[in-house]
Order: C-alpha cells, then structure tokens, then sequence
C-alpha cells in the first residue's frame, strides 16, 4: 500500500497559493485547526472533513498565547513528523506548520476577545480571559489564511467550539463550524494529547472524571439529584473517592455556559481536574428529564 503522500507548508504566501490553485478547479475546503500531538480524535475529524471536500488543510500548531503557564506550554507534546503521518493516512491534503514568527510577526498588536459567560466561566474563570483571547486570536487568523468552506473542532473543548461559534457569527467570517463527537477509549477517557504525559497509574486515575461526568447524568435521569447542585456534587463525590480534587465540576446551560438554575432542558457537565500533574478537561451533554436523560459522549 502506497503511503499518502501530504504537502507540508510553512508560510502564508505559500499555503494561500496552494488553496488558491485547487479551489480555481472548483475543490472545496474543510479545515481542522490542532496544536499537534494527533490522537485518534483528531483523525476523526480529518477522516470527516476528507468525505465532505476536495482538499483537507490540518495546521499543527502550538499556540503559544493561549497557555497561561510556561511549564504548560514547555511540555505539550510535539512530533510533527508523526503529526504529518497521522494526518496523511486521515485524508488530510496540506499541512500548515508555521512557525510562531510567521503567525505572530514581531509588529503584532491586534487580539480577539470574546465577552461573557462564554469566556468567564469554566475554563475561562481558571485560565484566565487570556486563554480565550489567544484561542479566538489564532483561530481567526488561520480561518483568514485557509477560507475553508467548513472548519472542524471536537466536543471534548466544548468552550471552545462555542467561542469559535460565537466570534466566527460576530464577525461574520463566511465559515460553517462543525463540532464533532468526542473520542474516547474504550476505558471512557476522552482522547487528549496530554493523556501521553500520565503514568500507568495517573492514566487509571484518570478513568474517574469521566465516571464522574456520568454518575452527575445518573444523578440527572434518576430523579436522586433535586437540583443542579445535587447533581455536580455526585460527580465530585466520584472525583474525591478516586483521591481527585477537581478545579470544577458544573452544571451549566449547554449554549450560553451559565449556571443551570434547574434540571431541564440540555445541559452541559464539565470538569476539569489535573492528575498526575497533566490538566485534564472533560464534558457531557445530557438532556435533562425525568422520563429519560441522554448523554452525548
């Protein structure tokens, strides 16, 4: 078997006239923006964007204005041959690996900043709004470079998507974003990059955030949890059992990201904890009744 063979591109000109001769033979173009350290979640929505377009544009980029810790952003993962390989077998078509210089020229002084609880809360309260400004920066950017018909984003970063939605409609970027279904392994740990750096023993530990997610839907579908509260706080009794202290476990309105007030309608579990010294974020979308609650993974 053949292996596929990507172009791999560096500098915008480049990437700009390489998209510019496919798309004047009619191709259209899905986008799926990563930092790197491919997984089997990223593959997914490589593997998705190949069946919809004509040309599949992944940038492997490490973003270093939305890392709020230098210790972070020291240790993220990177292996970009690896990354390449990955994305080619997926169906990519060009890989954009810039540099931080050729992203961020030594005269740049423009940001994109997302306003309420879309950016204040969950990630946002703990990170910091820089964490938000660096992401909706860099993701604008690149959707200015590539034009993709439609660009990709996982459910795992549900903050994310929703802040890439919000700013992408502000602004009127003329883009469709599809957020796709969370990977997970069979154990039910959601697929990160980060999950490289656990131990044998943090990589078990961390099995309980997302047994932890489920025991607050449990608590939502079987009618033990009387409100919002009382469904975060079975999550979090799981978390505490398993010697994790979570950074937060909510209960928030799946598209504004406010506090839920009551169990009803869909909703949004997140969580974010750090084991074994890797942060870990997590989520479930579970639609709230008391005939029957469904979560989507």
């Amino acid at each position: 078997m053949t292996e596929r063979i990507v172009e791999t591109i560096r500098t915008v000109p480049d990437l700009r006239d390489a998209i510019a001769a496919r798309r004047a033979d009619g191709a259209t173009v899905g986008f799926v923006p990563t930092m790197g350290a491919l997984h089997r979640g990223h593959c997914a929505l490589i593997k998705r964007a190949a069946s919809e377009h004509d040309v599949v544009v992944v940038s492997i980029f490490v973003n270093p204005s939305q890392f709020n810790q230098a210790a972070d952003l020291e240790h993220y993962p990177r292996d970009e041959n690896g990354d390449v390989k990955a994305a080619a077998a997926a169906g990519a078509t060009i890989c954009f690996a810039p540099s931080a210089e050729e992203i961020y020229p030594a005269d740049f002084a423009s940001s994109v900043r997302v306003c309420g609880p879309l950016t204040e809360t969950l990630e946002g309260q703990e990170r910091g709004l820089g964490h938000f400004d660096g992401m909706a920066t860099v993701v604008t950017i690149l959707l200015n470079i590539v034009q993709p018909n439609v660009a990709y984003f996982g459910a795992k970063d549900a903050q994310q998507a929703l802040v890439v939605r919000r700013f992408v409609t502000d602004l009127q970027i003329p883009v469709e974003i599809v957020t796709a279904e969370t990977v997970r392994d069979q154990d039910g740990l959601a697929l990160s990059s980060r999950n490289a750096r656990l131990s044998p023993a943090g990589r078990e530990q961390a099995l309980a955030i997302s047994a932890a997610l489920q025991a607050s839907a449990n608590a939502i579908s079987d009618g033990s949890a009387a409100s919002p509260d009382g469904a975060a706080a079975a999550g979090v009794e799981r978390l505490r059992a398993a010697g994790i202290t979570p950074e937060y476990l909510a209960i928030t309105d799946s598209s504004t990201l406010e506090p839920a007030r009551e169990l009803s309608g869909t909703l949004l579990i997140a969580c974010a904890a750090t084991v074994d010294g890797v942060r870990l974020i997590d989520n479930l979308t579970v639609i709230a009744n008391r005939e029957a609650a469904t979560a989507n993974c």
